[in-house]
């Protein structure tokens, strides 16, 4: 039986993670969890459900609550071991220490951005290994995480459908085999808008997406055609390839989660409806496969036809920014990720238009000086400066 630990358990990988748990409870354990604080009521299910040794909450506010609400469940009611009551840590050590903890076996990092990263590292120091669904911690520190993870023994298995399909496809083979990674994506809401309907497009219009139902930092991430930039970062360092190797493509029944194609011509992909159970249940299971009945199955004839088109730069002007970083060993990534993190939220709250995005990232990433092949302790600072100067642009557009 494996001990899971599951940093962002009431996000939507969380939620999906334990969904999964709850159907193979003989394969699997929860051992820690970690949310965010604006949902203390499913994280206390969740604890009940669940029975963790160790939770982390954002701050002090947050653990009181916490504990406020197991109490009023009384002892009785609390299945196993949990008629007493977790350990609940929180901030910054809270989250390191759920990814640590000494009995967990897998970490699953389900939080977004860059609060992922010093988790990760501190799981990729204690030689976890690593289901890695935060995106940015590659994005932004890929050039230091990976070394660590070779350092100390670590495993990484994505989770992001799009890498967990290569590395299905590239089991196996060496990435010296890779002619071309073929990164898929479906385009987003805006596929089959104009360059002028997308400039007067809505926060509303951009959280409408197609296929997928995912937190909103992603889905506008996915509608900007961002998450493939990033992807394209997270795909260099996960499968040690050149940028200029990895080819995007837009596949709007994202049925192909993306493909590998060989130094020989052959092509090898994975297809799948698109759901995160997936993913996820081939991540939690590695290196074994099991059948299970939240991973839904995918009838190729009721799908029918598959198309392929080419992205947009002009109309999505992120997706350039976010390949041209992917070639840095710099901090550039760190700061274009920092500032989309900037944007995005301006974005959700009407601070910006959703597309003066990139425009607004650009603006940051003229005012960076780069650090070359930087450490963790650089990209750190990178990320504290890019946020800052990223709220003060925004602070003056708005006068």
């Amino acid at each position: 039986m494996k001990s899971i630990a599951v940093l962002g358990s009431t996000g939507s990988i969380g939620r999906q993670t334990l969904d999964i748990v709850l159907a193979h409870r003989e394969d699997f354990q929860v051992i820690a969890l970690a949310a965010g604080k604006n949902n203390m009521a499913l994280l206390c299910q969740q604890v009940i459900r669940f029975n963790p040794e160790l939770v982390s909450v954002p701050d002090e506010d947050a653990a009181k609550q916490l504990r406020d609400l197991l109490a009023e469940i009384s002892p009785a009611a609390r299945p196993g071991k949990s008629r007493s009551l977790p350990e609940i840590v929180f901030e910054g050590p809270g989250l390191e220490a759920v990814a640590s903890h000494p009995g967990a076996d897998t970490i699953v990092s389900g939080v977004v951005g860059f609060l992922g990263v010093r988790p990760t590292a501190a799981a990729i120091r204690a030689g976890k290994t690593i289901a890695l669904a935060n995106k940015e911690t590659l994005v932004a520190a890929g050039c230091a995480i990976m070394p660590m993870a070779r350092q100390y023994g670590a495993t990484i298995i994505p989770v992001d459908s799009e890498h967990s399909a290569i590395h299905q496809s590239l089991c196996g083979w060496r990435n010296t085999d890779i002619k071309e990674i073929l990164l898929t994506g479906s385009g987003g809401p805006f596929r089959t808008w104009s360059k002028e309907q997308i400039a007067a497009a809505t926060v509303d219009d951009a959280l409408k997406h197609p296929n997928w139902s995912m937190g909103p930092k992603i889905t506008i991430d996915s509608a900007t055609l961002m998450n493939k930039g990033l992807e394209v970062i997270e795909a260099r360092w996960l499968f040690g390839v050149s940028a200029k190797n990895i080819r995007v493509i837009i596949h709007p029944q994202s049925i192909l989660h993306s493909a590998v194609e060989f130094a020989d011509g052959s092509v090898v992909g994975q297809m799948g409806v698109p759901d995160m159970h997936l993913p996820i249940h081939y991540a939690l299971h590695w290196p074994e496969r099991h059948a299970s009945r939240e991973v839904p199955l995918l009838d190729l004839v009721k799908v029918g036809a598959l198309t392929f088109e080419e992205p947009d730069p002009e109309r999505f002007p992120c997706l350039p920014l976010a390949q041209s970083a992917a070639e840095s060993d710099d901090t550039v990534p760190c700061v274009l990720n920092a500032a989309n993190e900037v944007a995005v939220n301006a974005v959700l709250r009407r601070q910006i238009r959703f597309a003066e995005i990139a425009d607004y990232i650009q603006r940051v990433l003229d005012l960076h000086q780069t650090v070359s092949k930087p450490s963790l302790d650089d990209i750190l600072e990178a990320d504290r400066w890019a946020r800052q100067a990223a709220n003060e642009l925004l602070g003056a557009l708005a006068k």
